[in-house]
């Protein structure tokens, strides 16, 4: 017998650590090649990893929770044969016999911690609930320990459909909301709280929540954000979008407004290409991307994702909702590519479908401008001196100042607007 030492993987391009969110294993357990062996979260996406090879479980090096740099050993296994061996394993696009399959986008955590090895289970930690930051809010608000909610998502996650769920089903009413205890008087200027429940929970800033602070703050301080608002009649477009839903719902495609708006930003890039650039800071060059990759801020329940749909100027409106339709299942679903969360050039967000007159997006950095779109709604607008009903939507642009001057941000804006009140226009493009 010898000992195979397993290595955290390479996952991603760039990755240098990740999170042991649950292993799949436990110590003493007789394994197979390619059975389900380690959940591991990094700053692209959540993978599990599958066993490299037969054999016994001698030692798991990690605990869930516990963030490893890529390459140190998380686990020994026993296999038949003679000599030690200490193989990094590989992920999904390697050439070794780990395979990784992506189960949700995520973030990468802080520092490293080295901790005893936990037993595993279908939570991260014993008493730790999975939970999205909007879940735990909405469980509050609605006087839930989510501890009582069973989950449904990987490694037990709870899901905002969970919580709902469970909510519909009247168990709420047996869960009572903290009261606030009695507050007594000190001294002039002290008040004690008397302990008689618990009032605050602590949650690790990690994963989803940090990678995106670092990102937004990474933005913020680095980008001069201006922004852009403007409202569209798009009375027109709402025809044109009705009618190709009908046409192509047999097909299986989900026709929305996204691939139209889409088309009309790679028309307004090909026109202002400095928006379409990136600012690389390490030799003081502004790069002109001459390739159109759109990415499209979703919100899920493991956090801000941003997939990409690649070369959108070579694709029909038709194509790209169906791409769109596909990608989107895939990153609700948590099997989404690490390959298809990079490369963007341009980022929208759309906020339409939750709320919200508009919005002034922070910029994907090190991209130099993002479109925000918003909600479609009947309003009255003067045409010809006469009040009608029209379908009128804000899109906002924010651009880095640094790179775009504020009149080609709004000459932009302009040419979107134009191609989706008119999206005759778009028929031009491919």
């Amino acid at each position: 017998m010898a000992n195979y030492e397993f290595k955290l993987p390479d996952i991603g391009e760039g990755i240098a650590e990740g999170e042991i969110v649950s292993w799949k294993v436990a110590v003493g357990q007789e394994v197979k090649e390619l059975d389900d062996f380690v959940e591991v979260m990094t700053d692209k996406a959540t993978v599990t990893i599958t066993v490299p090879h037969d054999g016994v479980i001698k030692e798991l090096l990690y605990s869930e929770g516990s963030v490893v740099p890529v390459h140190d050993v998380i686990a020994v296994i026993e296999v038949a044969g003679g000599e030690e061996t200490a193989e990094p394993a590989k992920s999904a696009g390697g050439t070794g016999k780990a395979a990784a399959t992506v189960t949700a986008a995520s973030r990468a955590p802080a520092a490293v911690q080295t901790a005893s090895v936990a037993a595993p289970s279908t939570r991260a930690q014993p008493g730790r609930v999975l939970a999205s930051p909007a879940t735990r809010r909405r469980a509050r608000e609605a006087g839930v320990a989510l501890q009582s909610v069973p989950g449904t998502g990987k490694s037990g996650l709870v899901t905002n459909e969970d919580l709902e769920n469970f909510l519909a089903d009247g168990a709420a009413s047996v869960v009572t909301p903290p009261i606030l205890p009695p507050v007594s008087i000190a001294a002039p200027g002290k008040v004690s709280v008397a302990a008689t429940g618990e009032l605050e929970e602590r949650i690790p800033f990690r994963g989803v929540r940090k990678k995106i602070a670092e990102a937004m703050s990474r933005s913020k301080f680095t980008a001069t954000h201006f922004s852009v608002v403007e409202d569209l009649d798009v009375t027109e477009l709402v025809r044109i979008r009705r009618s190709a839903k009908q046409q192509y719902a047999e097909q299986g495609i989900n026709v929305t407004y996204m691939p139209f708006i889409m088309k009309a930003v790679v028309a307004g890039l090909r026109a202002y290409p400095w928006l379409n650039a990136a600012l690389d800071e390490s030799t003081q060059e502004v790069v002109l991307r001459k390739y159109y990759h759109l990415g499209i801020a979703a919100d899920t329940d493991n956090g801000l994702i941003v997939p990409v749909i690649k070369d959108v100027d070579k694709k029909s409106i038709i194509a790209i909702a169906s791409e769109l339709g596909e990608l989107a299942h895939r990153t609700r679903e948590g099997k989404v590519q690490p390959d298809e969360l990079k490369g963007s050039t341009f980022t929208i967000s759309n906020a339409g479908n939750i709320g919200g007159l508009f919005a002034t997006p922070i910029i994907n950095f090190p991209e130099v401008a993002i479109l925000g779109v918003h909600k479609i709604q009947k309003t009255p607008r003067v045409i010809d001196d006469e009040i009608v009903i029209r379908d009128v939507m804000y899109l906002s642009v924010s651009i880095d100042h640094r790179i775009v001057d504020g009149a080609d941000g709004c000459r932009f804006l302009e040419l979107i607007k134009k191609n989706l009140e008119e999206p005759s226009r778009l028929l031009l493009e491919i």
